[in-house]
């Protein structure tokens, strides 16, 4: 078992991953980006974004993006924003995604990083996705009408609350 960052040798592999594990959003007629991601889309988020993998034998079973605030498709609130979450359907339930995000969000976000906060978005009208976010601790924050076949929510979780507290008071000012 390993986590690390995608490389460009990864590519068709994690475009394989992405599209089989967003087909049921697709059913489901929710269009994220990831679904349809193209070769030359993903080398643009490899490019400006943190994407890391969790691998078990070689092989691939998860994906985790973290998009900057400086990079070509920041989050709307001046946080760092998790994106592009994927586990092969093959293993979904097995815990392989939940390790992942544990991995990124204690070891990435909050011990090398030291953010005091992340966010992240999803379609309202997806059937489990905001309370999977919600017992992770993640809170709604608010919304936007990005698509025209769903209302995005944004959740955001507060991962250091001395910190926090100081990043809202210079982004207030500001």
């Amino acid at each position: 078992m390993s986590f690390r960052l995608m490389t460009y040798n990864d590519i068709p592999t994690y475009q394989k991953l992405l599209h089989r594990a967003y087909q049921t959003n697709m059913q489901l007629g929710i269009h994220f980006a990831a679904a349809t991601a193209t070769q030359a889309q993903i080398i643009e988020h490899i490019e400006s974004n943190a994407v890391y993998l969790f691998e078990k034998n070689s092989k691939l079973l998860s994906t985790l993006s973290i998009r900057f605030p400086w990079g070509n498709n920041p989050g709307p609130y001046g946080l760092p924003h998790l994106g592009w979450f994927a586990t092969d359907p093959t293993y979904k339930g097995k815990g392989y995604g939940n390790a992942l995000w544990d991995f990124v969000e204690q070891q990435i976000l909050i011990n090398q990083l030291k953010l005091p906060a992340v966010t992240l978005g999803t379609a309202a009208n997806h059937p489990w996705l905001a309370q999977t976010y919600i017992n992770k601790g993640y809170k709604k924050i608010g919304y936007a009408n990005l698509t025209p076949d769903h209302i995005t929510l944004y959740f955001e979780k507060i991962l250091n609350d001395k910190s926090y507290s100081e990043w809202k008071k210079r982004s207030n000012t500001q």
